[in-house]
């Protein structure tokens, strides 16, 4: 019973709990013995469906294992601990609660075996995470976590819209492969299914929401974030999409033109947020491709990224949170007195960038391979180019700028012990799984007869790397090199966040004063009616008078004639 029984229930039961223990290290305690106990319940999970309870007529399965869910619960579990580790010395209530609480709804969605069980997870993510942007406490962070929530929330309505019209098309509501014959095929509740993933796997034109609030939350928040709400959604998309062609170049553009956003972007956890929509990308175009061979890269590179992004993300919080920034323009020469965290940062760079024996290697070369057995030469060359752009924004800019460059003169103190454990863990994870791929390879979705160490893998992927480092030391020697300096760079949130309401401004500024104008020539029109009528009617006005016996009697005539007309006219009708 206990191997089969949902991890997210112990996440929430421990977030119950929380609040009853003393303040301080034993509330630390549990957020890191919780993951613990649910990776182990995952792994020991047997396959099958489990813990199936009827609700209004309907079977909610709440724990569907395979090595698809398998995998991507384990790394959310390693993911938990790791992200409280680092967030060891917080001893806000609300945050650690929060972290728990999103971490576990994380969790469940992945173990869902139906709709309307990932529906209620898939609201939970989005409650309980943004209480990691308004930890912050700041009017920003207020403000950027209601559009955060807005676009959330407004997920989960297309999501149970496309559920509830899925349900009425085909009476099912089991969370398997909604591919069928192809998009052609398909009704409108997968079509809304599949945008409200979208969202939250922020496809180009719905990914604004990433660069405004990973920045905008915490320092060890932000750690969390970059874990499980994007993932979660890859997950379901190889779950529900596997195959999708379109979801191909989908992926390409996403790989593409967050690379240019990062290359001129000042503050590095935005660099970092642009960088996590590029390598999502990857994954995108890995389960778009849809082989065995494409959605292990999918799982192996959701697995690798979730780690290397962290551990980017811990070394550009540690900065943070030890100068109070994480600017571009105001670092610079912090590895004289931040040693550890700069070598941590180093091997993030190296893990994203793909060099050989760090996690990236070994995973994103399955996407990239994938691609090219399938035959497609320009989706393959725009990953390339991609992979060359990661290298350039993620593997050189982020430690560069905050590690070397130009000296800011700034000499804090080396980051605290808890945060440079959490750091070195996740930095030999990368390293591990780099160096020995077997031992992710053995979780993967499908058995894998793959070898990346080979002669040919090593010297592509080595020409790749040596040629974007001698292109970005040329930009750097001869100033062709974006200049990290403040300002506000424009993407498109743009249209929702100043010109719609602008828009929205304008439009209710002239619809004021149009009816206003309207009003007021209603009321002058009515004033003159009114003095015309008072003229004639009036008191003393002409019709208002004495007049004839005979000119009555006229008048009487006549409206008698008309009465007689239109009541002959209606007798003969």
């Amino acid at each position: 019973m206990f191997d089969s029984l949902p991890p997210a229930f112990v996440f929430i039961v421990a977030a119950i709990l929380l609040p009853y223990l003393p303040r301080g290290g034993i509330r630390a305690v549990l957020t890191l013995i919780v993951p613990v106990i649910s990776g182990i319940m995952i792994w020991n999970a047997p396959a099958g469906s489990h813990f199936v309870i009827s609700l209004a007529g309907m079977d909610l399965t709440l724990m569907r294992v395979d090595k698809l869910s398998t995998i991507f619960g384990l790394i959310f579990s390693i993911a938990a601990f790791l992200a409280s580790l680092y967030a060891w010395h917080v001893r806000d209530t609300v945050q650690q609660i929060a972290t728990l609480l999103y971490a576990g709804t994380a969790i469940g969605a992945v173990f869902a075996g139906d709709f309307i069980t990932l529906f209620i997870y898939w609201e939970g993510t989005a409650l309980s995470s943004v209480f990691l942007i308004w930890a912050r406490r700041t009017e920003g962070a207020y403000q950027t976590g209601m559009r955060y929530l807005i676009i959330q929330i407004g997920s989960g309505v297309v999501l149970i819209a496309g559920i509830a019209l899925h349900y009425q098309a085909s009476g099912s509501l089991a969370f398997l492969a909604l591919t069928g014959a192809g998009p052609q095929s398909w009704d409108l509740g997968v079509w809304l299914i599949l945008f409200a993933f979208g969202i939250k796997c922020a496809f180009p034109l719905m990914h604004n929401w990433l660069q405004d609030a990973y920045p905008a939350a915490t320092v060890t928040g932000t750690v969390a974030l970059s874990a499980f709400t994007t993932k979660m959604a890859v997950y379901c998309l190889a779950r529900a999409f596997p195959g999708t062609e379109f979801l191909i170049y989908v992926g390409a553009v996403m790989t593409l033109f967050p690379i240019f956003f990062a290359e001129i972007e000042n503050d590095l956890r935005r660099v970092l947020a642009y960088s996590l929509n590029n390598q999502l990308g990857f994954m995108v175009v890995g389960v778009g491709v849809g082989t065995e061979m494409a959605l292990n890269g999918t799982a192996a590179h959701a697995f690798a990224h979730i780690l290397y992004k962290a551990l980017l993300f811990m070394s550009v919080g540690a900065v943070l949170f030890r100068t109070g920034t994480s600017k571009a323009s105001e670092l610079g020469g912090l590895y004289r007195t931040m040693p550890w965290t700069m070598m941590f940062c180093v091997v993030g760079a190296a893990s994203i960038s793909a060099f050989p024996l760090f996690s990236g290697f070994i995973a994103k070369s399955l996407i990239l391979d994938a691609a090219a057995e399938e035959h497609y030469p320009i989706v393959w060359a725009v990953l390339v180019f991609a992979s060359a752009g990661v290298l350039s924004h993620s593997g050189i800019k982020i430690p560069y700028f905050a590690f070397f460059a130009h000296d800011s003169g700034k000499r804090p103190k080396e980051a605290p012990p808890h945060m440079l454990l959490a750091m070195g863990l996740t930095a030999f994870a990368c390293i591990f799984i780099g160096v020995f791929p077997s031992t992710l390879y053995a979780l993967l979705p499908y058995e894998v007869n793959y070898q990346p160490y080979t002669v040919s893998h090593v010297l592509a992927q080595m020409q790749l790397l040596v040629f974007a480092l001698f292109a970005f030391a040329l930009l750097m020697r001869f100033g062709f090199f974006p200049d990290e300096k403040r300002g506000i760079n424009v993407d498109t949130d743009w249209t929702y966040r100043k010109f719609l309401p602008a828009i929205v401004v304008f439009s209710a500024t002239a619809i004021s004063v149009v009816w206003s104008e309207i009003v007021r020539g209603t009321h002058l029109l009515l004033a003159a009616i009114g003095s015309g009528l008072t003229r004639i009617y009036g008191f003393g006005g002409q019709a208002g008078g004495m007049q004839r016996t005979g000119t009555m009697v006229l008048w009487l005539a006549i409206l008698l004639g008309a009465t007689l007309f239109v009541t002959l006219l209606d007798i003969s009708g």
